[in-house]
């Protein structure tokens, strides 16, 4: 199946999923996440703000700002398909842009550079247990991920999981994926598949 066939399907399947469900595993992923020892370590988490449904987000984030961790989002900039992090102390600093994407709004917030961030949480729609990804299309991440040199993690619902992502040559695998059911090392399962 091509890569977007199978963003649509499971996008589909995620938008049917009801509220109590959704939060559940949401909040089976947050504690994981939370109690990990990437994120113990971590001064500089970068994420997104989530959007049903992906996984939830706010809630971890304020309970990031009280552990005493520091939060940076991105700012996307269409016309290269690059983007930027920014810390942000509070949801006011943050606007809503296109397709109701909450972003920073640099004047109010700090920017911060590829090596700063410890653990970035990288967003997808379909997964495989290898570490890629299908995004939502723009390639964002793509251009992000080759500077980047901390650590990856992506949050996905079990039901996100595929046996193989088609993956062209500039797909960039993640160091690890959070399910409601599993933490999967990715880096692991890739030095098995090439090792045997």
């Amino acid at each position: 199946m091509e890569k977007k066939d199978l963003r649509k399907q499971t996008q589909q399947f995620l938008k049917q999923l009801d509220a109590a469900t959704y939060e559940a595993w949401s909040q089976q992923i947050q504690q994981r996440f939370l109690e990990s020892e990437a994120v113990q370590r971590a001064a500089i988490i970068g994420l997104t703000v989530s959007a049903f449904p992906e996984v939830e987000t706010r809630t971890l984030i304020q309970t990031l700002w009280s552990m005493g961790k520091k939060v940076a989002v991105p700012r996307c900039k269409p016309e290269t398909h690059e983007m930027d992090f920014y810390i942000f102390n509070d949801f006011e600093e943050l606007e809503t842009v296109y397709m109701a994407l909450l972003e920073p709004v640099p004047a109010r917030t700090q920017y911060v550079t590829p090596q700063d961030i410890d653990v970035l949480v990288v967003p997808g729609v379909v997964f495989d247990k290898a570490g890629y990804r299908i995004g939502y299309g723009g390639g964002y991440y793509d251009r992000y991920l080759p500077q980047y040199k901390g650590e990856t993690v992506a949050f996905c619902f079990a039901a996100q999981m595929v046996a193989k992502v088609p993956k062209d040559t500039y797909d960039y695998p993640i160091d690890s994926i959070l399910t409601e059911l599993e933490w999967i090392h990715c880096k692991q399962v890739r030095k098995e598949e090439t090792h045997g």
